[in-house]
């Protein structure tokens, strides 16, 4: 109590930081917060949240407690005051900490071990003792041969009753610990700097379409500083099924006025420029251009002569070669076609696009018939001709995560820097080892004494180890 009175302000405040049980409570409210933050969409309409809330405590209170949460900034929390505030706080905690502790351990990390006597490695929670035939000087080579393997680089000295040889191995590994705190910071650093400097965000961009800005949650425009645009979407579903299989975005990278990059995208494989990364989240039908799309198909005839066709709602063509024209009547981004013959459309996204077409030939028609996108067989004309459906172009448009993290790079490092810190503080150690031999009554006593930091028993077992080969090998002078 008098060494607590007799502390100054300084000393207190340091005391404070160098808390164990600040480390605790800092750590449980990053990791409570951070539990808060999942749950909660960040940076979403009002609306989302609300309805997440509804079912965790029910219509009444969801309201009241959205406006609490938002009020604590828990719907933009990674980005707040606060949660940084707990990250630097915690950052300071564990500089603390460390300098605090680092002057008693970087003592045992220096300190120098010398020769013990008999009554002190008796002492030691690891001691060993055998009796080996022979003076100690011919017992002294035995040892040596003994204790060759373990990859000690012994001290011997002589001593006025026999020899002692000592060494420690791993002293530097006690300092791991630190390493893992030091990886800890750059981590949080970099989390600081992506959090500070970076955003996330989302576009949902049409086919054909540049835009040179990302949305957040509040659909705020953020400057991407270059332009991005949509050259073409696809959706592959599996089988005949409507279930998707992979959805692919080709984008182009637009800076000052040149195309500059240019990459098709899935979902886990992005396109990364400036440090600005987009990945594929989601795709959707424009319904206000429904009627504004350009239908591609490919002409191949009877002969094999090819030709690719661009064509608009409402126009007419003529198979290349022949006097048959064709008109697009209607159009489906999902047709089914029901037992009794009557079609309709039974999804508002494109995923059985049909249009119908009749054909005529000197003004009458000739026959007619819907051509689905994902039925080749459609594709076949009664005449032999063939016109395959490839794409109805600028109805869909992509939806993109925009994300920039800046400091995402730090973070790499601390994670390569806290995997060794880890594997130095849990899977090295520090370990001491004298053997003293004495004579005693014409024969030879060998007295082992031991301490490690950590992982005992291994180092249990190679003393073990030593004292059999010892009494291995004096069997064998016999």
């Amino acid at each position: 109590m008098e060494q607590t009175k007799n502390k100054s302000f300084a000393d207190k405040v340091w005391d404070f930081f160098a808390s164990v049980k600040l480390a605790i409570v800092i750590f449980a409210l990053i990791s409570l917060t951070s539990i808060i933050g999942t749950i909660l969409e960040q940076r979403a309409e009002p609306a989302t949240n609300i309805q997440i809330l509804s079912k965790l405590f029910g219509e009444s209170l969801a309201p009241g407690l959205y406006n609490v949460f938002n009020k604590f900034g828990f719907m933009d929390m990674y980005h707040s005051w606060w949660f940084t505030a707990l990250l630097v706080l915690f950052s300071v905690n564990l500089i603390v900490c460390s300098f605090d502790r680092l002057p008693r351990i970087w003592k045992l990390v220096r300190e120098p071990i010398g020769p013990m006597t008999e009554d002190k490695l008796r002492k030691f929670s690891m001691s060993r003792e055998v009796v080996l035939k022979g003076k100690p000087d011919s017992v002294r080579n035995t040892v040596k041969e003994a204790t060759k393997n373990m990859r000690f680089h012994f001290t011997e000295i002589q001593e006025e009753e026999g020899y002692q040889f000592y060494a420690q191995r791993g002293n530097y590994t006690r300092l791991g610990v630190y390493l893992t705190h030091f990886s800890i910071l750059i981590i949080l650093i970099g989390a600081i700097i992506g959090i500070r400097l970076g955003f996330g965000g989302y576009l949902n961009l049409p086919e054909g379409a540049v835009s040179s800005v990302a949305f957040s949650g509040t659909n705020k425009e953020i400057p991407l500083g270059f332009g991005v645009r949509c050259d073409r979407f696809d959706v592959e579903f599996y089988g005949n099924s409507d279930m998707p299989k992979e959805y692919r975005s080709w984008l182009t990278i637009i800076k000052d006025g040149k195309e500059v990059l240019t990459k098709s995208i899935v979902v886990n494989d992005p396109l990364t420029y400036e440090g600005v990364t987009f990945y594929q989240a989601s795709y959707g039908l424009i319904n206000e251009n429904i009627d504004k799309g350009i239908f591609m198909f490919r002409v191949i005839l009877k002969d094999g002569k090819t030709a690719d066709l661009n064509l608009r709602w409402g126009n007419t063509f003529q198979m290349p070669g022949t006097d048959i024209t064709g008109k697009l009547m209607s159009f489906s981004p999902a047709l089914k076609i029901g037992e009794n013959g009557q079609v309709f459309t039974y999804a508002e996204q494109m995923n059985n696009p049909a249009v119908f077409i009749v054909f005529s030939e000197a003004g009458k028609q000739k026959y007619s018939g819907w051509i689905l996108k994902r039925y080749p067989q459609t594709w076949q004309l009664p005449d032999g001709n063939r016109i395959e459906f490839l794409d109805y172009w600028g109805v869909q448009f992509t939806g993109l995560q925009v994300r920039k993290d800046p400091g995402v790079w730090v973070v790499y490092l601390g994670c390569i820097a806290i995997s060794i810190g880890l594997f130095i503080a849990f899977f090295t150690n520090h370990r001491k080892i004298w053997i003293k031999v004495v004579e005693e009554k014409n024969n030879s006593k060998v007295i082992i004494g031991a301490t490690c930091n950590k992982n005992r028993m291994s180092f249990e077992r190679n003393i073990e180890k030593i004292i059999s080969l010892l009494s291995k090998k004096q069997e064998g002078q016999k």
